[in-house]
């Protein structure tokens, strides 16, 4: 890594995001990766689905190996300024209305299934009192 650390802002970071030209955050750090684009194992689109961010949930999801790490230092020029850096989204599922087991086509059927034996049976009951001869 160089000595002399660059500290650079996220929204200069975020500007380098096309196949010419492509940066990556990762871990605090700041990588050229332009270079390596066509290197890189997983294709280019990988790493550039991986710019305008901070990538290193997405570095290390993959499970690089140690040569990978090593690889990246060749690529280091620079630290990111924390204060710059947009604060991750925690995910707020949506609001959805409660579910009512009571409206549901499944509770109608089973409501049919003990009705409908009934109403025969009962139907038979009356069609029989009414037609016993005495």
């Amino acid at each position: 890594m160089a000595s002399d650390r660059k500290l650079f802002n996220f929204e200069e970071v975020e500007k380098h995001n096309k196949t010419k030209d492509c940066w990556l955050l990762i871990a605090g750090k700041v990588y050229d990766v332009t270079s390596f684009m066509d290197d890189h194992p997983g294709g280019d689109e990988v790493l550039l689905s991986a710019t305008g961010k901070d990538a290193t949930d997405d570095f290390e999801d993959v499970g690089h190996s140690d040569s990978a790490r090593e690889t990246m230092k060749e690529y280091y020029i620079g630290e990111i300024d924390a204060s710059t850096v947009t604060a991750k989204r925690k995910y707020i599922p949506p609001q959805q209305p409660n579910y009512n087991h009571d409206k549901t086509p499944e509770f109608i059927i089973k409501i049919l299934q003990f009705l409908v034996p009934l109403l025969i049976l009962g139907l038979a009951f009356v069609v029989r009192h009414y037609t016993k001869k005495e």
